[in-house]
């Protein structure tokens, strides 16, 4: 199943009982990415600035001063409700003078985050692999036009005597693909072998 996350940042505002709270949500491809995020657009003269990020398998959460579990998990669960990755969720809180109850907090800012999330206009997350390729000289018209179709990236690529060899990243759906294309339009001649997903040399 295709990962979704955001085409960009959105916003959502909501008011309960006189407290204003405001989300904001933007990608965010790793935990670096989301602390810049959270250190952006979090205000330093709200109540609250509460947050939660989903990165592949990584995420946090954060309740910052609201009672436990009342907060940063409630956005959390937004974004994962809303199948979304690569997701950073901020949710600032203005105290309006009245107390929501813990039940009050979790509805506010579930609320208004999977709000924020809904209507965010999204994109498809693309999955690569890398592989590498040898190939004898007369077959580099062939290799070069099938990556070409494929939507491959060369990261790398080198020459030796006998022809060349070339580190690439595809996407995860075009390798089976592109394997098939080469072997049949180079007799078989070309060799190609799966690459370890970090061995994108620098890029």
């Amino acid at each position: 199943m295709s990962r979704q996350t955001l085409q960009g940042e959105a916003s959502h505002e909501l008011v309960v009982k006189h407290s204003r709270f405001l989300a904001l949500a933007g990608p965010a491809g790793n935990p670096e990415a989301a602390a810049e995020f959270i250190a952006r657009v979090s205000t330093a003269d709200a109540t609250h600035n509460c947050w939660a990020w989903r990165i592949g398998g990584l995420y946090r959460s954060s309740d910052d001063g609201e009672p436990a579990g009342t907060a940063g998990r409630p956005i959390l669960a937004a974004i994962d409700g809303q199948g979304l990755d690569e997701v950073v969720v901020v949710v600032t809180r203005w105290y309006g003078g009245i107390k929501l109850g813990a039940g009050g907090l979790v509805r506010a800012y579930g609320g208004c985050a999977a709000e924020c999330l809904r209507t965010a206009p999204r994109r498809t997350l693309i999955e690569y692999v890398h592989l590498r390729l040898a190939y004898p000289f007369e077959h580099t018209g062939a290799v070069h036009g099938a990556l070409a179709q494929h939507g491959a990236d060369k990261l790398s690529e080198d020459f030796a005597a006998d022809g060349g060899s070339l580190l690439l990243r595809v996407p995860a759906d075009a390798a089976g693909p592109l394997r098939l294309q080469l072997r049949d339009s180079t007799r078989g001649e070309v060799r190609v072998s799966d690459a370890p997903d970090d061995a994108d040399d620098g890029q």
